[in-house]
């Protein structure tokens, strides 16, 4: 059965909530103010949550979270710093033939407070011009066309576009929080801070792919507010910083750190990896990435079990992208090392727990799909590097 996705304040908890009686269970992210602490699965009978028993089943979830943001705002302390004004920024999202998905995203930025951002749709390859006239019914919104394919080429023409110095990332199956944008920007008051990362969950878990994919793997990356830096985080191990769903970049660090590697990310061989190749950029150049939870995003996961299959070969085929850039470009000869483990430590672990049928464990098709990605992914960089080329020499023949 489906998992009901509820939004709870502490402060102002119904005393009894329903659901749809389709649902067997319900996750619940628990606010206090509006700051997201932590989350729980519940179970629903009969369509219903509530009872003396909820406040403090989600108290206790939340945890230590709780009293930690009950003392700093007894002492009116602000881990991110004082801030003298509100930053101005550029939102940018990029898009290719999913004008469903845009309508909700673009929807959610008409909902963002307004400090004077702007907002760009950058269309990557568009078969046809149903996102051009989808854009038209938002006069805040300015359409801008890309026509080298992948994620990477989209951001980067975002970056060249964008007119403020600060820019905010999202993806087009994303729906930022209200207070997404200002919760990212907050986080820029230390100049060594070029990357900003925020929580994601989950717009629905309507389907058994769904499920799957939060519970193997999710975009939330806890409810702890993290600083990473080089000194103290493997650069090739990013998983932690975040994913570019929630994301803001300094335009400055174009001259610092460079763009995004065109070679890597959605729409092109390699699938993805262009976030966690840019923060890994970004922590070897001695600079800072902050994880905050406060700057919330929700996600609609892939509905279908061939769309989950392939999803997960692509995560595969990024991440081995991604590290042969690292090996061949960045001479991180710790990544064979790395690689080994991840296989010898997890991938095969899980693999025989699955086929041994253990309670829990993760479907064995998922599972092989992800290591095909793996085997296929060191050529898939190398594909796609030709490819990038051939296509920029494509795109500046049409130009002239």
């Amino acid at each position: 059965m489906a998992t009901a996705i509820l939004d709870l304040e502490l402060s102002e908890l119904p005393p009894e909530i329903r659901v749809e009686e389709r649902y067997s269970k319900a996750l619940i992210l628990i606010r206090l103010d509006g700051k997201p602490l932590g989350q729980a699965l519940l179970p629903v009978v009969g369509g219903r949550l509530g009872g003396d028993e909820l406040r403090e089943t989600l108290r206790n979830a939340a945890g230590d979270n709780l009293w930690k943001s009950w003392l700093y705002d007894i002492l009116e302390w602000d881990e991110r710093g004082p801030l003298e004004a509100m930053p101005i920024a550029t939102v940018a999202v990029s898009t290719r033939d999913r004008p469903e998905d845009l309508r909700r995203c673009l929807d959610a930025f008409m909902r963002l407070p307004d400090d004077g951002q702007e907002y760009l749709v950058i269309d990557n390859c568009p078969a046809t011009d149903a996102t051009k006239e989808l854009v038209k019914n938002y006069p805040k919104v300015r359409y801008v066309r890309e026509d080298v394919p992948g994620s990477s080429a989209a951001r980067n023409r975002a970056l060249r576009e964008a007119k403020h110095e600060f820019v905010a990332f999202t993806d087009d199956d994303a729906a930022p929080d209200p207070n997404w944008l200002r919760s990212l920007l907050r986080n820029f008051t230390d100049p060594r801070v070029m990357c900003v990362t925020g929580l994601v969950m989950p717009l629905e878990l309507e389907t058994e792919a769904q499920e799957w994919f939060e519970c193997y793997s999710p975009h939330g990356r806890g409810f702890e507010r993290r600083i990473f830096d080089g000194a103290h985080y493997n650069p090739l191990i990013v998983y932690p910083v975040g994913v570019s769903a929630s994301m803001a970049l300094r335009k400055s660090s174009i001259d610092c750190i460079g763009l995004f590697d065109e070679a890597l990310g959605a729409g092109t061989p390699a699938v993805g990896g262009e976030d966690c190749e840019l923060f890994a950029r970004i922590l070897r150049a001695g600079y800072r990435i902050v994880y905050d939870p406060r700057a919330l995003s929700w996600h609609r996961h892939r509905r279908t079990w061939e769309e989950l299959q392939k999803t997960l070969q692509g995560y595969g085929i990024a991440v081995y992208a991604f590290w042969t850039r690292m090996f061949v470009i960045n001479r991180e000869f710790s990544v064979p090392l790395l690689a080994w483990g991840w296989l010898w430590y997890k991938q095969l672990p899980e693999l025989f727990a699955s086929l041994r049928k253990q309670p829990g464990c993760i479907p064995s098709d998922l599972l092989l799909a992800q290591l095909q990605g793996c085997i296929r992914g060191p050529m898939a960089y190398f594909s796609s590097r030709k490819r990038l080329q051939e296509v920029k020499g494509e795109v500046n023949r049409f130009e002239i």
